[in-house]
């Protein structure tokens, strides 16, 4: 597993991370959220626009290779005394292949660098993934209901692995 940065001076880059995070969020949340919250969503933090905010404010986003393709990617930043892990997806074709432990090591490995001693991150209620998350070590450390514009909301459970 390859995992490679995406830099704000790869401008050439960022739309191919967006398009990639826009297909994985449609396919995973609009089932979950519906259709119009997550184009909100989509609009408010996957566009070419929003990931290059994203990176100029600290996010260090990753494409995350398997036989020299992408299958996923993640963003995170440091945050109050943790790592907060904002996106951490896979292509549905890839997930319950393992990847995922590899992903969260690298994020770990990244905190650690940065004397951080926790990894928190959010989570929708009705997310699935969140079992996921338990499974590598995350506990559920509260909730949060955020208004988020528009009339959506993003209810979460706030989940947090020390390490």
């Amino acid at each position: 597993m390859l995992f490679e940065r995406l830099s704000l001076s790869e401008e050439e880059r960022i739309p191919e991370m967006s398009e990639m995070a826009t297909a994985i969020v449609r396919e995973h949340f609009d089932p979950i959220i519906g259709k119009a919250q997550n184009n909100y969503m989509i609009e408010k933090f996957q566009t070419v626009e929003a990931i290059r905010a994203q990176l100029q404010n600290g996010y260090q986003y990753y494409f995350v290779k398997a036989g020299g393709r992408n299958i996923g990617f993640l963003a995170f930043y440091p945050k109050a005394r943790c790592m907060y892990l904002s996106k951490f997806y896979l292509y549905k074709a890839e997930r319950g292949k393992g990847y995922a432990g590899q992903m969260l090591d690298f994020v770990i490995r990244k905190a650690r660098e940065q004397h951080l001693p926790a990894v928190e991150l959010h989570v929708n209620k009705n997310n699935s993934a969140r079992y996921a998350y338990e499974k590598l070590g995350f506990r559920i450390a509260g909730c949060e209901k955020n208004d988020i514009g528009a009339g959506f909301y993003m209810d979460d459970y706030v989940y947090r692995l020390e390490i």
